[in-house]
C-alpha cells in the first residue's frame, strides 16, 4: 500500500520505531521502513551485531547511520539474532534501494511468535500512525 508516497507492503508487521517484520518459516526477518530510509537519507553504515545475540522486543541493539543522521535499531521481536545481512557492510545503501528486499537487516529466531501481535498490520492503523509521524517529523 502507498501512503502519501511511502510504500508499506501489506502482509508485513510494522513497529512504531519504523521497522518492519516478516515471518519466514520459524524466523522473523526485519528491516527499515520506506519512510524511515527516505527520512534518513543515504545509509552509509549499519552495525551488524554478532549472531547469537539475545534481543528484547522494543529494545535498542545496534545503530544505523546516514550522512546526516544516527539512528537506533530496535528489535521487532525478542529472541536470538541468527543472521545479519552481510551485504550491508559493503553496500549499506541497499536499504535505500530495496528496503523490503535486498536491504533487509536481521533474522531473528523469536522466543514467542505471539509478540508479533504487538506490531501493526491493519492498513487503517498504519496509515493513521504514519500521517501522525509525517505531521510531527515532516515529509521527504
Amino acid at each position: 500500500m502507498n501512503i502519501e508516497g511511502y510504500e508499506f507492503p501489506e502482509g508485513l508487521y510494522y513497529d512504531k520505531n519504523h521497522f518492519w517484520a516478516r515471518v519466514e518459516s520459524d524466523l522473523v526477518v526485519m528491516g527499515m521502513s520506506d519512510y524511515a530510509q527516505k527520512m534518513a537519507g543515504i545509509i552509509v553504515y549499519v552495525g551488524l551485531p554478532p549472531e547469537g545475540k539475545k534481543l528484547t522486543q522494543g529494545k535498542n541493539f545496534t545503530k544505523i547511520e546516514s550522512g546526516k543522521w544516527l539512528g537506533k535499531v530496535f528489535a521487532a521481536v525478542s529472541g536470538e539474532l541468527v543472521a545479519v545481512n552481510e551485504d550491508l557492510e559493503r553496500k549499506a545503501k541497499l536499504i535505500n534501494e530495496d528496503p523490503y528486499g535486498k536491504g533487509w537487516l536481521f533474522k531473528i529466531k523469536p522466543d514467542n511468535m505471539d509478540e508479533l501481535k504487538n506490531l501493526m498490520t491493519d492498513p487503517a492503523q498504519i496509515q493513521e500512525w504514519l500521517k501522525g509521524e509525517i505531521a510531527q517529523h515532516g515529509k521527504k
